[in-house]
């Protein structure tokens, strides 16, 4: 393994070490990332067998010695996190609108190259994803976003209704979006970052606890559930639906790391103030993902499920493989300019700030 003052503490790797001995999975944080991710008990493990959250242990394409550990390259250095206050503006944000493409036992994250490994997923934007899934791979390929440049891949565990496995329809909302008070501070993800929200493991006290939780699983007048509602009105309008963030702050060195979330962290409120910025630790502010998905399933819910168990399992992958200029260009004018955005970069209150792509959703 590298040698670097910056890896997890040996605690953590001496409990994956003992995990992978006894045939169980472990997910801990290391200290100022995203501590709302709760360390299993061998017991919790062995009730969700097939479905734990695995450090890398295993060579792929981008992580040739396999210990998990993925510099960035160059690394960011020098970012001190911003506590100021810029102008007001309601909205930092704008949409990738991305299909689901298929769906796979994989996942190129938590299981690289080992096909059929994971539970069930489904699979948006990049087309080509499965579980030998790398930046190069995945960059510049075909994809089910509106924005051609965007090759991105982005996933979460399968839902079923019995044996009937249903997918989102159309385009889904995948929100990028300032998590800072600052921002202005924000910047585009690096190339082939990637990371996990959530965690299949988790109970639905820490899925409500999550620091990712918007409001839960709706569907009609139902909010704030944990799980998903036993019943939703049978009406053509209404869908079962989620939000979920994810942690916007990096720590500028590893676009991955065994447990798939320590190079990133949520915010920290800035001491006094109802301001949120990034933790020294993690200092460089990235935009914010939420994804908002909805499946077309309602009535009697009580057979609907996640291939990763309970709603409560609930959890998604990304893995960037945008293209670096068009990234920028709509970071630069939606996040950091403080509008809010469709895909193309046009926010239709402010029609005289312009839109950033095309027609096609393309760079001029």
């Amino acid at each position: 393994m590298r040698s670097s003052p910056k890896r997890l503490p040996a605690l953590l790797l001496g409990t994956a070490l003992i995990a992978s001995v006894l045939g169980i999975g472990t997910v801990a944080s290391a200290a100022n990332s995203d501590s709302s991710a709760p360390t299993t008990s061998t017991a919790a493990a062995s009730t969700h067998t097939g479905h734990v959250m695995a450090a890398s242990t295993k060579a792929s394409g981008d992580d040739p010695d396999g210990d998990g550990y993925i510099p960035a390259v160059p690394p960011v250095t020098g970012v001190t996190p911003s506590d100021r206050t810029p102008p007001p503006a309601y909205f930092h944000e704008f949409q990738a609108n991305c299909s689901a493409t298929h769906t796979a036992p994989d996942d190129p994250i938590v299981y690289p190259g080992q096909f059929g490994k994971s539970h069930d997923h489904t699979f948006m934007g990049n087309k080509s994803t499965n579980a030998a899934s790398t930046t190069a791979s995945l960059y510049g390929g075909a994809t089910a976003c509106k924005a051609p440049a965007d090759a991105s891949a982005y996933w979460m565990p399968s839902l079923f209704k019995g044996d009937q496995k249903i997918l989102p329809v159309g385009p889904q909302t995948i929100y990028y979006k300032s998590g800072v008070t600052d921002y202005t501070s924000v910047r585009p993800f690096p190339k082939g970052l990637r990371f996990v929200v959530g965690n299949p493991m988790q109970s639905a006290q820490e899925f409500r606890a999550h620091k990712g939780f918007v409001e839960g699983w709706e569907c009609g007048d139902s909010f704030f559930n944990t799980d998903i509602p036993a019943s939703c009105p049978s009406r053509p309008d209404v869908q079962l639906n989620l939000r979920m963030q994810a942690p916007s702050c990096w720590d500028g060195k590893y676009l991955d790391t065994p447990d798939h979330k320590s190079h990133m962290s949520y915010t920290v409120v800035k001491p006094g103030t109802n301001d949120n910025m990034c933790p020294a630790s993690h200092p460089v502010a990235l935009p914010m993902i939420e994804f908002k998905m909805a499946w077309p399933v309602n009535g009697d819910m009580s057979q609907v499920r996640l291939a990763s168990g309970r709603g409560y399992s609930f959890h998604y992958d990304f893995f960037n493989a945008w293209e670096e200029r068009t990234l920028k260009a709509l970071v630069d004018h939606c996040v950091v300019g403080g509008l809010q955005c469709d895909a193309r970069g046009y926010d239709e209150t402010k029609p005289q700030r312009g839109a950033v792509l095309n027609a096609d959703y393309r760079l001029p």
